[in-house]
């Protein structure tokens, strides 16, 4: 969704919170905007359409002095993109914010709000919150009393930075379902999205929880809980450089956090193997006495997260004796549910703040799984706070939007969670060790699946001026082939269909001509002469076939039909290493159409909202 970043320094704050905005950026970048307090009752406020080098543009023109100042880029979610619904918000001159999240309630408050005679600028569901905290600001209330009975009367989620233009000492902040941290100083504080934006300033943070708010001061920093009692928040170091978040040699972040894949991989699997087995306790400290006890999961996500899960399904009930459901996480939360006996529900999210997988788990709390396991990618996330069992990824920043190293990290985790269940409940066809030496040799085969990236960007020269591909796959290379589909419509904007291969005579095959190209994905399995007949069955019709195929398969390139060989694989990490070139193809063809591979279209990477 959004992101907020704020600060009150002994210096000029815009140029950090500017530097803040752009490390944020992958949040939303439909406008951007800052608000900064040069001295009581001076306040100045630049707000843009566009990326925030839009608002750095505006701002060589007309500087923003003072040392306590908040901002904003944003992802539209109420009101179009337009400079009138950027933030901050400002009513009349007195109190100024900025918002990450949806106040689902903003409706009856605005009818209130205008019938007391406020006059909305904008069409944002966040501008009702600025009009509520002046009403109490113009009664005499500090600016904490009225943050505080402000957000007692909204309904959804919100990350605050407020100030009181009437007092340049302090800026108050709340979180509640939306992420908020606060970096420590010396003789400054900031608050942010994400430690990302304030890494260039400190490595010092606070995790604000459910409910909290904060008072900033230059000096001191106080967080009360939801029931204003004051309460002391750890400060935790974070390990992560500023650098982290450079893009160095690569062209794109997405290009960048492909090829560091071998590294995030080798990060995931650390500490977490014996020399021939999974070590459950890596799963947390009670895992043994839990993961024991499991014989029904129930997997939820969305996006790339949900086709991880689907991936783990066939992992799980091919190789163990422990049946898996699968769910998109805002499908999951609106019906009625039965928690098998015995069951682990595992969330799987990169950010650890997704609106409807984290309310998924909060029900899944309340219908009595056995426990509750997350993966994720950010340790001091909500979703890794609330859950029984944890399992970080270990992937590192991932900037850009279109999910790459996250994902392979996470079906990593997850074939992981296999081999830690199977060693309970029994596994099937294969053994601990077998499954330890294919994830020990993860890293070094992913290195051998980045080195088809210069053959996958001659494939991808095809591809540049179509409108529209389907993508094939069977067993548990479907969900990759929904994967390869997702990435290449994503970031250019080709409409992208995946299919299990078997069903293309039950409605898709009707779209197949010569403008249709379609990508499949040929492991060296027992499905794999089923997928020979359906590569036949698009052939037979005109498609253009483009096949990633195991280097062992009697496979070769004919007119109509593309094979681009890929270095032979286990079995079981073949679904993670397959991934990799349909990135590559993704990545490639959507520098060849000019896209903004980093921050497509419409889309955000944090979604911390429904």
């Amino acid at each position: 969704m959004c992101g907020i970043v704020g600060g009150i320094a002994q210096r000029d704050v815009a140029a950090i919170l500017l530097e803040g905005l752009r490390r944020l950026e992958y949040r939303g970048y439909d406008s951007a905007g800052m608000a900064v307090l040069a001295a009581p009752g001076q306040l100045g406020r630049i707000r843009a359409l566009g990326k925030v080098q839009r608002l750095a543009e505006a701002m060589e023109q007309h500087p923003l002095p003072g040392t306590l100042g908040i901002a904003h880029t944003r992802w539209a979610t109420h009101g179009e993109p337009a400079e009138r619904n950027a933030h901050p918000h400002v009513c009349r001159d007195r109190c100024a914010l900025v918002h990450n999240g949806i106040i689902e309630n903003h409706g009856l408050l605005r009818q209130a709000q205008e019938a007391n005679g406020h006059v909305f600028t904008s069409e944002t569901d966040s501008e009702v919150i600025a009009h509520a905290i002046y009403d109490q600001l113009t009664q005499g209330v500090a600016l904490l009393a009225a943050v505080r009975a402000t957000v007692a009367t909204l309904e959804g989620a919100y990350a605050l930075g407020v100030i009181d233009t009437q007092d340049a000492d302090h800026l108050v902040a709340a979180r509640q379902g939306s992420p908020l941290v606060i970096g420590l100083g010396f003789g400054e504080n900031f608050i942010a999205s994400d430690v990302f934006a304030l890494l260039p300033v400190t490595q010092r943070f606070i995790f604000l929880e459910e409910g909290d708010l904060a008072e900033i001061r230059r000096d001191q920093v106080r967080v009360f809980d939801r029931d204003g009692q004051p309460v002391t928040r750890p400060v935790r170091e974070s390990t992560l450089s500023a650098d982290a978040v450079k893009r160095g040699e690569y062209r794109h972040y997405m290009q960048k956090e492909i090829f560091e894949q071998p590294r995030a991989l080798a990060d995931t699997l650390e500490g977490r193997l014996s020399a021939d087995h999974v070590l459950p306790e890596a799963f947390g400290q009670k895992a043994p006495d839990i993961l024991k006890k499991i014989r029904a999961v129930q997997i939820v996500a969305c996006g790339t997260s949900y086709h991880a899960g689907l991936v783990a399904r066939h992992w799980l009930e091919s190789t163990t004796p422990i049946g898996c459901q699968v769910e998109v996480a805002s499908e999951y939360r609106y019906r009625r549910h039965v928690a098998p006996d015995h069951a682990l529900f595992v969330a799987i999210s990169q950010s650890g703040e997704t609106a409807d997988t984290l309310a998924a788990l909060r029900l899944a709390k309340r219908l009595g799984y056995a426990a509750t396991l997350t993966i994720c990618n950010v340790p001091e996330s909500s979703l890794v706070r609330e859950s029984d069992l944890i399992l970080l990824t270990h992937a590192g920043p991932e900037i850009g939007v279109a999910s790459t190293k996250a994902f392979t990290t996470q079906l990593t985790a997850l074939l992981l969670l296999t081999a830690a269940l199977g060693r309970y409940a029994g596994l099937i066809d294969t053994t601990e060790a077998e499954l330890a030496a294919s994830l020990r040799a993860l890293p070094g085969r992913a290195r051998d699946f980045l080195a088809l990236d210069a053959r996958v960007a001659l494939i991808a020269e095809q591809f540049a001026d179509k409108h529209h591909a389907l993508f094939l796959g069977r067993g548990d290379q479907y969900p990759i082939a929904l994967e390869g589909a997702l990435k290449l419509k994503e970031i250019s904007y080709i409409h992208a269909e995946a299919y299990p291969a078997g069903e293309l005579k039950h409605g898709p095959l009707a779209l197949i001509d010569e403008s249709m190209p379609v990508i499949a994905v040929a492991p060296n399995n027992g499905l794999l002469e089923k997928l020979r007949s359906n590569l036949e069955e698009v052939r037979a019709r005109g498609g253009q076939l483009y096949v990633f195929a195991d280097e062992r398969l009697a496979m070769a390139s004919q007119p109509g039909v593309t094979i681009i060989p890929v270095p032979h694989v286990d079995g079981l990490i073949a679904p993670i290493l397959f991934t990799i070139p349909l990135q590559l193809l993704a990545y490639h063809v959507a520098v060849l159409k000019g896209t903004d591979v980093d921050q497509p279209r419409n889309l955000a990477k944090s979604v911390t909202v429904e």
